[in-house]
């Protein structure tokens, strides 16, 4: 399964969560079952199954670092509030922390650009360019943030 489609199933499940304070395995479920019946959102799987272990992986991490994730995020947000951005940025910007933040299997370059994409499918006009510069910030502090993160851990 392509990473792009796990990503977005993520999103799909971490906006279930905020909206119907689903658990996370009970979000994922949900996001996989729509994804492989319904399909509104389009997602290309090419004869790909879905794989919910990496998906949860994603979804648990961000969930259960969200605290955290967001107290970093609001030194990037320069005048916002998390409160204020939309759900769905919101959690793309959770996403795209925790990946950044918490695993090394993808370069932070790669995260950015996927949650650029997503932003810009998702979210408003102008969400790619909110989501660029908010990570594109953190990016440049990228080790001194991951070394932050393992000090409060």
């Amino acid at each position: 399964m392509k990473r792009r489609i796990a990503r977005e199933i993520a999103i799909q499940s971490l906006y279930q969560i905020q909206m119907n304070e689903a658990t996370p395995q009970e979000a994922v479920q949900v996001a996989i079952h729509e994804a492989e019946h319904d399909n509104e959102t389009q997602l290309d799987f090419s004869g790909d199954k879905i794989d919910p272990v990496y998906i949860v992986e994603l979804v648990e991490g961000t969930y259960m670092n969200k605290v955290s994730i967001d107290e970093l995020l609001e030194e990037y947000l320069k005048g916002w509030a998390m409160d204020r951005l939309s759900r769905i940025d919101r959690e793309i910007l959770r996403l795209g922390a925790y990946e950044m933040l918490y695993r090394d299997d993808v370069p932070p370059k790669v995260v950015v650009n996927e949650a650029i994409d997503l932003a810009k499918h998702y979210g408003t006009d102008e969400s790619g360019k909110f989501v660029n510069g908010v990570l594109g910030k953190m990016i440049k502090e990228i080790d001194e943030l991951k070394e932050k993160v393992v000090r409060t851990h």
